[in-house]
């Protein structure tokens, strides 16, 4: 896998250009560097030369100065280009950080399902961490060492012709060996980047996982896990580092031949009376430099195998197309909103692109000719048992997916003719799972929409009980909150998610069961407040427990992804023979079949 130098081009041109000032300050600040490196020994060689000839102290003292000052401004200009070098890179890796991340976020579900959060925090950090170097010295590096390289054969050439000759052919040798290896060496490093990826999946996922892990008496099967994937990834790395130890032996012993040739010749020629003491040490030194660039080029060139695999892997994960359309420009209503569904079908294989349609059984499809109308305004109650498909149907309505045959509706819009962000902004979703953010309560409330105004927030948190709470932080609205709900109790937490949608005062509100964890304090909030919300919207109300769809209008009852049931709740109640009246008298949806 070699990835084409125009892919290079793009991207520095893409991330680069607009640093264009301080990429020329980097480049200038090194080129010079460069020039002084080839300058330095002339000094040198000229103080041994007029030395040996009987020059004035004064001679001497000078050259001596000029060598000193040529040495500390190569030092002074190499701390600037590191300097600006490394704001270079990190400028530049974290746009790219940006970009895969907003990438990532615009994905749909069936991508996620496809990979572990601790692979993409690999190829979001580790690989562009990678690519820093790359950013800020590798390709200017490479250029400037191939430089200094041309400018040492010159000077060479000008101290004397069979030096140069010499020399340059031994450049010339060495660079074609260490080319000729480096393309073998970039294989293992693209396995070993993935093996590590899948490494730190295994140890994100199982750290979530650490109480249930505990509880459960399952370390011992962790732990055996954990040593499996480190044997695996311990021959991946030694042989990717296997790869990288030929290229170092390699130019030592190419570094130990251009000695003996420089030792050679300057040996020759001072027997020839062709050269001085002062001209043999210039050669030799020369050649000393010579394996400076040589081994930086040799450096980067095994650099740049790390740099290949990670450009690849970031380019796979950029190529990632989500399999939803961004939608169209129709503009939802912003009262309460009617659902319907026509003959909706959907499979999961399929929204994978693991299967074809006409491959599927009845039991792959998740749903399966799903109709249903909602007027605007009423609340529809939706049960069914554990995998019947209510979940995925709240899915699909949010366009988490998308259904592969039917239509959905929200008023008389399809919900693929209106953009996802005008969809997501008229649809709620309140489940069991509480998710907060290491932000202060307000971001956490408005998910960081500086429009909401705080009287706003505070109106909503005194109408879910919340007023109490909210005076006793230390800093109000401005509190900081943990990512885990530290601090917080399963019911302030869960009254938070629906204080979000309050704010959000959407056209059609999904309740999944959102109620089921609460103390029955806090759930008698909780149901007030839903109370008022249904009266400004539609809902759908995904219960598991059939106290939860008294106030429902219709009732579905999903089985195995087929429409068990549907129609009015009051006709439903008075109809003995409905699966719904059978359901009150029983208290339970286990007998569904």
């Amino acid at each position: 896998m070699n990835v084409p130098i125009k892919q290079y081009a793009k991207l520095l041109g893409g991330y680069l250009k607009p640093q264009q000032g301080r990429v020329a300050l980097f480049a200038v600040a090194l080129l010079i560097s460069i020039g002084l490196q080839v300058l330095s020994p002339q000094i040198l060689g000229y103080f041994i030369d007029t030395s040996l000839a009987g020059a004035s102290g004064q001679v001497l003292f000078v050259a001596a100065l000029l060598f000193i000052g040529a040495a500390f401004l190569t030092q002074l200009l190499s701390v600037i280009s590191t300097y600006l070098g490394e704001n270079v890179a990190w400028t530049a890796t974290n746009a790219l950080r940006a970009d895969i991340v907003e990438h990532c976020i615009q994905l749909d579900l069936s991508f996620y399902k496809l990979r572990t959060s601790g692979e993409l925090l690999e190829r979001v950090d580790g690989d562009v961490n990678v690519l820093s170097r790359f950013f800020s010295q590798l390709a200017i590096h490479t250029l400037g060492n191939g430089i200094l390289l041309v400018g040492i054969l010159v000077a060479l050439f000008f101290e004397n012709w069979l030096a140069g000759v010499s020399l340059t052919l031994f450049s010339l040798f060495a660079l074609m060996i260490l080319l000729s290896l480096h393309s073998f060496a970039v294989a293992p490093w693209t396995t070993y980047l993935q093996v590590s990826a899948e490494f730190f999946g295994f140890i994100g996922e199982h750290l979530v996982g650490r109480e249930d892990i505990r509880a459960n008496g399952a370390v011992s099967y962790v732990m055996r896990r954990f040593h499996q994937i480190l044997q695996r990834w311990l021959p991946v790395y030694q042989k990717a580092r296997f790869t990288s130890t030929i290229l170092w032996s390699t130019s030592v012993g190419l570094f130990t031949i251009g000695n003996a040739i420089a030792l050679g010749v300057s040996a020759y020629l001072w027997n020839q009376n062709a050269i001085t003491i002062g001209s043999a040490y210039l050669i030799f030194h020369y050649t000393n430099l010579l394996n400076q660039p040589i081994e930086r080029i040799r450096e980067e060139l095994e650099e740049l195998q790390q740099v290949e695999a990670s450009i690849h892997r970031i380019r796979e994960l950029l190529q990632v197309q989500s399999h939803l359309s961004t939608g169209g420009d129709r503009i939802l209503s912003q009262s309460a909103l009617s659902v319907s569904c026509e003959q909706v079908w959907f499979s999961y294989q399929l929204a994978q692109q693991t299967a074809s349609n006409s491959y599927l059984t009845p039991q792959e499809w998740t749903l399966q000719d799903i109709s249903f109308y909602l007027p605007a305004g009423q609340v529809l109650g939706l049960l069914g048992r554990t995998g019947s498909g209510k979940t995925t149907l709240a899915r699909l309505l949010l366009r988490f997916y998308d259904a592969q045959l039917g239509c959905i509706r929200l008023g008389n819009v399809a919900i693929a003719q209106t953009s996802l962000t005008t969809l997501r902004q008229r649809v709620g979703l309140v489940t069991q799972d509480v998710q907060l953010f290491q932000a202060s309560v307000r971001d956490n409330l408005t998910f960081f929409d500086s429009t909401i105004p705080d009287t706003q927030i505070r109106q909503t948190l005194e109408l879910l009980g919340l007023g109490t709470w909210l005076r006793s932080l230390p800093e109000d609205l401005d509190t900081q909150l943990d990512s885990n709900s530290g601090g917080l109790s399963a019911g302030q937490a869960q009254l938070l998610t629906f204080a979000r949608v309050f704010l959000k005062n959407p056209g059609l509100v999904i309740l999944d069961e959102a109620s089921s964890r609460l103390d029955p304090v806090t759930e008698h909030l909780i149901e007030q407040a839903v109370d008022r919300l249904l009266n400004r919207c539609t809902g759908i109300i995904i219960a598991h427990r059939l106290q939860t769809v008294q106030r429902a209008d219709q009732i579905l009852i999903l089985d195995r992804g087929r429409i068990l049931e549907y129609g009015d709740r009051q006709s439903l109640l008075n109809n003995p023979h409905s699966h719904f009246s059978q359901l009150l008298k029983t208290g339970t949806t286990d007998f569904l079949v």
